[in-house]
């Protein structure tokens, strides 16, 4: 019933495009060519936010889903004397993390550079000890650019400026069997997902009982992705965003997950109820859990105003803001709640 062959392309696709918060017009041409092949009708924000629609038997009001298209990433903070860059964080993750990592510097002018994350110490050769004991702040991190560059003149004699945004490599492998490893499956396993189940509704001619909209946020890394632009029939909010598993958590890489409470409060206990209740009359495999250190675009929809009730689902993702992993079964399991609740 469900193609996991074409949630794996929409996702490869996904991950192939950098886009951290601020840089994200590639991947918003991406979703805008896959909306206009399926004729589905949608608009997009002065900010860049995409939503995409589809009426329903009852057009009184709406559900809207939403997932995010921005990730992690980097800016430019300063052009070193050495040719090397100084840099500062997009969204919050651990420093070490990207410690070695590939990247690319992308210019205004749309030119792209190749380099490495290092630590200002980063041979043990030299360095010894302090390599080992440096502490692992953004301040103690530079890139080294795969350039002929020696000096502060010579980086910017080839373009780089202050400002430039930096992307990770994501390093895309799909296992034999079927666990995906990415960085930035948080959260292009859902726009994959979201993506997938237009797909779904158009090739079997679906109508919804109600309208459905999907919104592609733009700024959720930095927390206010759909802080506007939500359609305004909007009765329900669910935020479609990665499970957390891992030590003391119920979330896992094979189910659904849905959040009772993030670090911002509880969602609306009548609503996850309501979800509940559809997945065991589906037959969806499930996980109910908690995320203290988490928010949401359901968040920044709720601070905005939005008077709606409100979830929070979506497939397992280990090592979040890392580099992450899950499985096709976790969003295939995704997929179908949002179907059947489309059915519902």
């Amino acid at each position: 019933m469900y193609n996991k062959e074409i949630i794996k392309k929409y996702l490869i696709d996904l991950l192939q495009i950098p886009s951290p918060t601020g840089y994200t017009s590639k991947i918003s041409n991406y979703i805008i060519k896959e909306l206009e092949d399926m004729d589905i009708k949608h608009k997009v924000s002065n900010k860049g936010i995409i939503v995409a629609s589809i009426e329903g038997n009852d057009n009184t009001y709406s559900t809207t889903f939403s997932a995010h298209i921005d990730t992690l990433g980097a800016i430019v903070k300063e052009i070193k004397s050495t040719g090397r860059l100084g840099i500062n964080q997009i969204g919050g993750y651990m420093m070490n993390s990207i410690e070695g990592e590939n990247c690319i510097i992308h210019t205004r002018d749309k030119k792209s550079y190749e380099g490495t994350v290092q630590t200002i110490k980063p041979s043990i050769h030299i360095h010894g000890n302090e390599a080992k004991d440096l502490p692992r702040d953004c301040k103690n991190y530079e890139i080294i650019i795969d350039e002929e560059v020696f000096s502060k003149e010579d980086v910017k004699n080839i373009g780089i400026e202050v400002g430039d945004i930096i992307s990770f490599d994501t390093r895309v492998k799909i296992t034999n069997s079927e666990f995906i490893k990415s960085r930035y499956l948080d959260d292009k396993a859902s726009v994959a997902a979201m993506l997938y189940v237009m797909k779904f509704i158009t090739l079997n001619n679906i109508k919804p009982n109600h309208n459905i909209n999907f919104l592609f946020s733009n700024y959720e890394e930095v927390g206010h992705g759909s802080s506007t632009f939500i359609p305004k029939d909007t009765k329900n909010f669910i935020a479609v965003d990665m499970g957390c598993p891992g030590d003391g958590q119920n979330s896992t890489e094979f189910d659904v997950c849905i959040c009772t409470k993030d670090s911002n409060g509880p969602y609306d206990y009548e609503f996850i109820d309501y979800l509940i209740k559809i997945c065991k009359a589906n037959n969806i495999n499930y996980k109910l859990d908690i995320y203290p250190n988490y928010g949401s675009d359901a968040t920044a929809a709720l601070k905005s105003g939005l008077d709606a009730k409100f979830a929070l689902i979506g497939p397992g993702v280990f090592a979040s803001h890392g580099y992450e992993r899950t499985h096709i079964k976790s969003i295939i399991e995704t997929t179908k709640l949002i179907i059947s609740y489309i059915n519902n």
